[in-house]
C-alpha cells in the first residue's frame, strides 16, 4: 500500500533546498576568485556552468515554495 501524500512540510525542505543551493553557489564563486589563476579553463567553464544551473534551481525552487505555500492556504 502506497504512503499518504504528505506535503505539510515540502515549503520548509524547498527552503533549505534553496540555502543549501546558495551556499554552494557561493562557496563555487569564492573558490573561482581565490583559485581562479590555478584551474584550468575546462574546470573554470564547468565550474560556472553548475553556478548557471544553480540559479535556475534557485528560481525554480522558489517557484514551487509559491505554489505549495498557496496550496497549503487553501487547505
Amino acid at each position: 500500500m502506497p504512503k499518504p501524500d504528505d506535503r505539510s512540510d515540502n515549503v520548509e525542505r524547498l527552503q533549505e533546498a534553496v540555502q543549501n543551493t546558495i551556499e554552494n553557489f557561493r562557496e563555487t564563486k569564492d573558490y573561482l576568485y581565490e583559485h581562479g589563476d590555478e584551474i584550468s579553463a575546462s574546470e573554470k567553464e564547468q565550474l560556472m556552468e553548475k553556478n548557471e544551473r544553480r540559479q535556475r534551481s534557485i528560481a525554480s525552487f522558489r517557484n514551487e515554495i509559491k505554489d505549495e505555500a498557496a496550496q497549503r492556504e487553501e487547505t
